[in-house]
């Protein structure tokens, strides 16, 4: 590589040989200044440095047509200096160039992850589709900021939207950047939604079947032209059990010798296994059995799972006078019946295949004659303490209450 002191005349009248693509002049003022002379006229200054490891690198300054010469040498000197402190410039432009996009790492990466476990992967899609991408898709991650989140936070709850669905973003945009930190994508060092809180959510509907709406339940379910409606409908109360997880149920998921019922794909993405309890065996052994079909709730029309029962179970929740009712609070009701006839929450959680104990709590509904019985007990416990409690607050006298 020849050598020269650069001038500013130089760097604008070096010319590249006919013969050759480029030619790199090495600056004999400056250490490492390299200038490159393209046969097209371009001009560039690179530095030239070895790393900490001895290897020898070169990075980008700037074009010719950019910065002046002395401004070049000022630069050169700066990033050798940074070379001189364990650093590597050049490293750092790679790393630089090697972060993704928001759309890139959702495309390339989130997306694919999450469908090989996510059953609920097309919720996350339209999330993407309709609010974050939107926002986001074109912003490197490593600039995406703790206040850019909580601008989105803000604003999708100032447009109208429930507390809850502008915290679904929050948790979803939380979920993308703790991946990223775990799989090391370059750039990401923290989690910009770290910190942020979320709403509170006050519109979270809590039904739960009485025994006695339960019983009225049954019987519309029975009077239904929906053949299997009177066979699902049971088993989701009796289970707790989601509604895909009864409708996609195979005969070779139930053990009816160890009285367990093995669902093999859940929310979680793990399989989980549900005790029979003498109800659910009893709903499983009146069902009509066909021993060429392997679906247990099949749709005796087309042998195979049902996509939707809205229409046979909208049907009968108004024949029952329970149109509020929805099919995932007989999911609430169950865990509500256990903690009634008094099962601690680790059972009822393990029942309904929670990983989180709070994830049970929001279930766990006490009956208002629950509650009296408790706070009858309270009573009786004082009155063996304190001795003879009067029954009525009329066995007071009045001058005595007011002492």
């Amino acid at each position: 590589m020849p050598s020269a002191t650069l001038t500013p005349s130089f760097v604008t009248q070096a010319e590249c040989p006919a013969d050759k693509q480029k030619i790199d002049f090495f600056d004999q003022s400056t250490k490492g200044l390299v200038l490159e002379v393209r046969c097209s006229g371009g001009r560039t200054y690179y530095l030239r440095y070895q790393d900490v490891r001895g290897k020898t690198r070169q990075m980008r300054i700037a074009d010719a047509k950019d910065v002046s010469l002395s401004q070049a040498r000022h630069l050169a000197d700066k990033a050798r200096n940074r070379v001189a402190m364990g650093e590597d410039p050049a490293a750092e432009k790679i790393a630089t160039r090697a972060v993704p996009t928001f759309g890139e790492f959702i495309e390339e990466q989130y997306l694919p992850y999450v469908k090989t476990y996510k059953r609920s992967w097309k919720t996350d899609v339209s999330l993407l589709k309709n609010h974050l991408l939107p926002r986001f898709a074109k912003r490197y991650m490593d600039e995406i900021t703790r206040q850019d989140i909580v601008k989105m936070h803000h604003d999708r709850k100032t447009s109208g939207a429930a507390a809850g669905s502008a915290n679904r973003l929050l948790i979803m945009m939380r979920h993308i950047h703790n991946l990223a930190l775990r799989w090391g994508v370059p750039g990401i060092k923290v989690n910009p939604c770290a910190g942020v809180p979320l709403l509170e959510e006050n519109n979270k509907k809590e039904r739960y079947l009485s025994p006695e709406e339960a019983q009225r339940l049954y019987a519309a379910v029975c009077q239904s032209d929906s053949p299997m409606l009177k066979s699902i409908v049971p088993m989701l109360i009796l289970t707790g059990a989601r509604k895909r997880e009864v409708l996609d149920a195979k005969w070779a998921d139930f053990d009816f010798a160890r009285r367990l019922w093995r669902i093999p794909t859940t929310k979680t993405g793990r399989a989980r296994h549900v005790p029979l309890s003498d109800g659910a065996l009893t709903v499983l052994s009146t069902m009509p059995r066909d021993p060429v079909c392997p679906w247990a709730f099949a749709n005796p029309k087309t042998g195979k799972p049902y996509v939707s029962i809205f229409y046979a179970w909208d049907t009968a929740r108004r024949r029952a006078a329970l149109s509020d009712v929805r099919i995932h609070d007989l999911r609430h009701s169950f865990a509500s019946l256990l903690i009634n006839q008094g099962r601690t929450l680790y059972e009822v959680q393990h029942l309904l295949g929670h990983t989180q104990v709070k994830t049970t709590q929001r279930y766990a509904h006490l009956s208002p004659d629950t509650l009296l019985a408790a706070a009858n007990a309270a009573s009786t416990a004082v009155g063996s303490l304190m001795g003879v409690m009067p029954s009525s607050a009329l066995d007071v006298p009045l001058i005595q209450a007011l002492r």
